[in-house]
């Protein structure tokens, strides 16, 4: 099992957490990622696109030109798919993009993101990025600089922690969640990934209940 130092808002050790294999350290499958990061990006899909049908498009109600003797094709519409301005064929209609993903696969995919950058070093544990009981922006992403230098952060916090959420909620290289919305696509469009300890301690219990729930 394989541990690394938690840090406070000075970037200074206060202690070590453990990660546990069978979350930390689980094998990375691929084709199962790739699967439930599709089914989550379709989900987000509106699906509220709609093209009319000749039926549907104004006007068109007169019979341009009469049935015989003008040397053109028949027609009955000008509404009709061929005339511009006309009705759309086969055009899009709404729909529900989303895909049914059983809650084991999505686990498993968010163990295979998590265990991907924890061997990469990529995942970091703090006690708090913000000292005192005033949300400061500044403060916080000092903080957060002294403990990882990525372009694109993750930062997992604990649904009751106010005081980081409004430190951090406006920083544009920071992506906040609390601890029940990490998902696998947000773990892997951050280079790096940073828990507070309540969340990671939230998220341990998550995914280790569903191991136990597995067996």
């Amino acid at each position: 099992m394989t541990s690394i130092d938690v840090l406070d808002a000075s970037g200074a050790k206060t202690g070590t957490v453990d990660l546990p294999e069978d979350i930390f350290g689980a094998k990375v499958n691929v084709p199962l990622i790739h699967q439930v990061v599709v089914a989550q990006l379709a989900a987000r899909r509106q699906g509220t696109h709609k093209a009319k049908t000749r039926g549907e498009v104004r006007g068109g109600g007169k019979k341009p030109y009469r049935q015989k003797g003008t040397g053109r094709a028949r027609q009955g519409s000008t509404r009709a798919p061929q005339f511009a301005g006309g009705g759309v064929v086969h055009g899009p209609v709404p729909r529900d993009y989303s895909q049914r993903t059983p809650k084991k696969m999505k686990a498993a995919a968010l163990r295979g993101a998590l265990s991907d950058r924890a061997r990469g070093g990529r995942v970091h544990v703090v006690s708090s990025l913000v000292s005192g009981e005033t949300p400061k922006t500044k403060t916080a992403l000092q903080a957060l600089r002294a403990i990882t230098q990525a372009k694109s952060v993750l930062i997992v916090v604990a649904d009751t922690d106010e005081l980081t959420w409004l430190s951090l909620r406006n920083a544009p290289e920071v992506h906040l969640l609390d601890s029940g919305q990490l998902n696998t696509y947000d773990v892997l469009c951050s280079d790096d990934v940073v828990f507070t300890q309540e969340a990671y301690d939230q998220v341990v219990a998550r995914l280790g209940q569903g191991e136990k729930e597995d067996a």
